[in-house]
């Protein structure tokens, strides 16, 4: 695992979940990110052009941190990683996937949403997580609860997280980074709209210097 990899996404305290059906928005969207002072972007595997987005977000900002989403398969994780791709989220506890990235030396960050799931991923020598989906299974009040006894385990918290309940979520000092869609919604990106993806993470970013300071 690269703990330079989670100690940006700290420092960040969100990232976008991108959604993208066309490579060519890889580039405006990019520069609408770097303008907000919000340079990560985790590009799901839920279309065909998640490959060819990551390609050349890494490409083209090498000072973005890159990472894919909804990776279920090895085979996914190869195209992710071999496109530029640093860090690997999905949606469950998949050891193979797990495996198969520690063995490539890419950090992963799989979903739990239970404590057995949460002591199998520390089995892997993992210690920071995906919550997902937080707020379907308690939110921040259930993190708090299954935190008393697994206090070793962080987390990114996604699904349903929103700029209404981002505060709670990062004062929380088991929480890494939130991610969700709010910040790139795939209409917004659809419509090409990139002023107001560019203003919701503005908005985004000035609420962890609000919780966070800096």
């Amino acid at each position: 695992m690269n703990d330079e990899t989670t100690a940006r996404l700290e420092q960040l305290g969100v990232f976008p979940i991108i959604v993208i059906d066309r490579a060519e928005d890889a580039v405006p969207l990019g520069e609408a990110l770097l303008k907000a002072g919000l340079p990560c972007a985790e590009v799901t595997f839920r279309t065909p052009a998640a490959a060819e987005a990551i390609q050349t977000l890494a490409r083209e900002f090498p000072e973005m941190l890159v990472g894919a989403g909804t990776v279920l398969s090895i085979e996914q994780a190869d195209r992710a990683i071999d496109s530029g791709a640093r860090f690997i989220l999905s949606p469950g506890f998949n050891p193979t996937v797990v495996d198969h990235c520690i063995m490539r030396g890419v950090t992963i960050y799989p979903g739990v949403c239970t404590p057995t799931e949460i002591e199998a991923a520390m089995g892997k020598g993992l210690r920071v997580l995906k919550f997902f989906p937080a707020e379907a299974m308690g939110g921040l009040s259930y993190l708090k609860a299954i935190s008393a006894p697994l206090s070793m385990v962080r987390y990114l918290p996604t699904g349903g997280v929103n700029l209404t309940n981002l505060p709670d979520y990062l004062a929380f000092d088991k929480i890494v980074s939130c991610a969700g869609t709010w910040i790139v919604k795939k209409e917004w990106l659809q419509a090409r709209d990139f002023d107001r993806i560019r203003q919701e993470a503005e908005a985004s970013v000035k609420v962890v210097q609000q919780v966070r300071g800096g």
